[in-house]
């Protein structure tokens, strides 16, 4: 061990080996990687320096790729928002038996981490063309979902798919922040003659604001950098920033490494925005409920 000038021996805690796998997998798989991104986005081929490929970023197509990604992940963190709001409040603060809370929050425990190419064919199974509630509603009620214009492998297809786990990721993220409203602001609401209106208006959401466009924050984020399940459900079909990615690094001659690197930073940099808006909202709102 390394002496200090006293002739002590340097001793590491022994608490830092609990994280020291953490640590490693943090360096191998995030910071690696996106220092390989942040680089690569500003080389060329032959690993010379250039801008060329954020110039090669401001064309139609992949302007339109981030618009449609924008436009996706703000549709779905609002309704995940919404309504995982509204199920959380039902379930702190509304009659629902008290055996309702922790099947609900185990479930979306699971639910905001499943993704990807099987949550993309459950939806496939459930809400395609031939799937079971399609055809359910079909023969049973002769509502044709198609004729209606509701198409799963498409944008607005794609929203429902994605709420499947971003309504659960609201509900996992807001409980504490609702949880954290003390009963006396309510009473004393109540002293004063406010309504159950008025205390939500004036006190309850004025206080979780903070929590509210953090956790929107977030969602956004997290559905801005989902992939596999938009490329599993649509393919190429939908121009999006993840699948336009995809479709530069794939390895085939076609596709532009440098340029997806690009791509990849455009996406960190978003995704980076929208995190340090949860944190700094998170910390602002915690600080209220103490």
């Amino acid at each position: 061990m390394p002496k200090q000038p006293g002739g002590q021996r340097l001793r590491l805690p022994l608490e830092w080996l609990g994280i020291l796998p953490f640590m490693i997998f943090a360096v191998l798989f995030l910071i690696l990687p996106t220092m390989k991104i942040v680089i690569g986005a500003f080389q060329t081929p032959d690993g010379s320096f250039t801008l060329q490929n954020l110039i090669d970023l401001n064309t139609d197509s992949i302007r339109n790729a981030y618009w449609t990604s924008i436009k996706l992940s703000f549709a779905t963190a609002l309704l995940g928002c919404a309504i995982g709001f509204a199920m959380a409040s039902a379930v702190v603060f509304g009659g629902l038996p008290k055996g309702v809370r922790n099947p609900l929050v185990t479930f979306s425990g699971v639910a905001s981490n499943f993704a990807g190419v099987p949550l993309a064919f459950a939806f496939i199974a459930t809400l395609g063309p031939v799937g079971l509630v399609t055809v359910w509603l079909r023969t049973e009620f002769g509502i044709n979902l198609r004729a209606m214009g509701f198409n799963l492998l498409s944008f607005w297809g794609l929203v429902v798919t994605y709420l499947f786990f971003q309504i659960p990721l609201m509900i996992l993220i807001i409980i504490p922040a609702l949880d954290g409203l003390k009963r006396e602001w309510r009473e004393a609401a109540a002293v004063l003659g406010a309504t159950g209106a008025q205390y939500w208006r004036m006190v309850a959401l004025p206080i979780l604001f903070p929590s509210l466009l953090g956790t929107f924050a977030l969602l956004f984020a997290n559905a801005f950098g989902a992939v596999a399940t938009a490329f599993a459900l649509t393919g190429p079909q939908l121009n999006i920033v993840p699948i336009k990615l995809f479709a530069q690094i794939r390895g085939d001659v076609l596709g532009n490494p440098n340029l997806g690197y690009a791509l990849a930073f455009g996406m960190i940099v978003i995704t980076a925005l929208a995190n340090f808006l949860y944190i700094w909202l998170r910390v602002r709102s915690e600080r209220w409920l103490k």
